[in-house]
């Protein structure tokens, strides 16, 4: 039973850290990695799962953003919406291998929503890229080389 609940912290806490919420999903990665209690692979699969999913929420944000930015509760602000948005428009759909990226990839992926990005490619872009970063911080907790 202890197993599983650590498992859904952890995707909870790769979901939070994905959605604009001020988490850090990257610690309890390593701290569960460190503790040599759970499968690396299992761990890499839950907080990617999860991340992807908060990015899945971002990207439906996005899409109800013209109905939604106006509310008092609205997460972001129309001045990074705007800085986003050119962002997005410079580079395209490839800047979603940035959405791992602290203060940028959460805006990013809610703008791929605004811009119409089809759900199908951002969740393959953005599961590449976050999957790739949970990939990495293993390897360095791991020390596998």
């Amino acid at each position: 039973m202890f197993e599983i609940t650590s498992y859904l912290g952890l995707f909870l806490a790769a979901f939070g850290a994905a959605s604009l919420l001020p988490m850090q999903s990257e610690a309890v990665l390593v701290a569960m990695l460190l503790s040599g209690k759970y499968l690396a692979s299992t761990l890499l699969l839950v907080a990617t799962l999860g991340n992807v999913l908060g990015s899945v929420l971002n990207w439906l944000l996005g899409r109800s953003v013209e109905r939604l930015r106006h509310k008092p509760w609205f997460p972001v602000s129309e001045q990074k919406l705007d800085k986003a948005r050119q962002f997005y428009l410079r580079y395209g759909r490839w800047s979603l291998l940035l959405s791992w990226v602290p203060i940028i990839g959460d805006p990013l992926t809610m703008i791929a929503g605004v811009m119409g990005e089809p759900l199908w490619r951002f969740v393959l872009i953005v599961t590449l890229a976050k999957g790739a970063r949970y990939l990495a911080l293993a390897a360095l907790t791991l020390g596998w080389t």
